[in-house]
């Protein structure tokens, strides 16, 4: 009887930088879907390879979860956004919306937001690091322009460190915008609004909120540096132009 030949996975002969990319591929669905508690047994059955060929390419559990992190989360960071950012040749409010919605189409895909959950589940220090470089290059950079936005180059602000409440508040804004990414790949919920439509809404309620509470936030600091009656007025743009206008 003659033999059947088989074909199987693990005895087909790939290039090592495609059996490298094609490993790490299913390792981002399976830690999206498993968490990273799933065993790389199971994955290696998953991709039809040895799990002795699987430790070839990833000598450790650990080495392919980094692998993971730096393709999704380090390697698709665009350096052009905190140069848009920065770009002050175009309105403050333009250039938030723009930002988010490229933001979006990189980080608020499905194998982005669970692989972000779960690792934070797990109290892995993934997050933390991601955290950091958020803060790093957006965050501050954010407070920055919003500040020149709102007051221009103001004596009173030169040399002016960011703070933590001006932080937060921009955490209020990357916040409410992470959420809806969490809402629709983790809930599964049916989204109501156009996501461009969702992200200009957002922008304009925050920069109101900032209208509102920066020149009582920096009046505060003013009064913790100055002698006392000696106060910089520190207003904003927008109220300067409404003074002007009443007059």
């Amino acid at each position: 009887m003659p033999l059947v030949a088989t074909n199987r996975p693990e005895a087909q002969r790939l290039d090592p930088d495609i059996r490298r990319q094609q490993i790490l591929e299913a390792a981002i669905s399976y830690f999206a879907e498993a968490g990273f508690a799933g065993q790389t047994r199971e994955l290696s059955k998953r991709i039809g390879v040895t799990q002795s060929l699987l430790y070839r390419y990833y000598p450790s559990k650990q080495d392919l979860i980094e692998a993971v992190f730096d393709a999704v989360f380090l390697k698709p960071w665009d350096p052009k956004w905190t140069r848009a950012l920065r770009d002050r040749s175009k309105p403050l409010r333009e250039r938030l919306i723009v930002f988010y919605s490229d933001y979006a189409q990189t980080a608020y895909r499905p194998e982005w937001i669970r692989i972000y959950m779960h690792a934070g589940l797990a109290g892995m220090g993934l997050n933390r690091n991601y955290l950091q470089i958020v803060r790093r290059r957006l965050l501050h950079v954010m407070c920055r322009e919003l500040r020149a936005g709102l007051f221009g180059d103001h004596p009173a602000l030169r040399g002016l460190a960011v703070t933590g409440r001006e932080l937060e508040m921009i955490w209020n804004l990357h916040g409410s915008m992470f959420y809806w990414a969490v809402r629709k790949n983790i809930f599964s919920s049916a989204e109501t609004s156009d996501f461009d439509l969702r992200t200009a809404d957002a922008v304009d309620l925050f920069l109101a909120g900032a209208l509102a509470l920066y020149p009582k936030l920096f009046k505060a600091l003013q009064d913790q540096k100055s002698p006392r009656g000696q106060t910089p007025v520190v207003r904003s743009r927008w109220s300067q132009k409404t003074e002007r206008a009443r007059q």
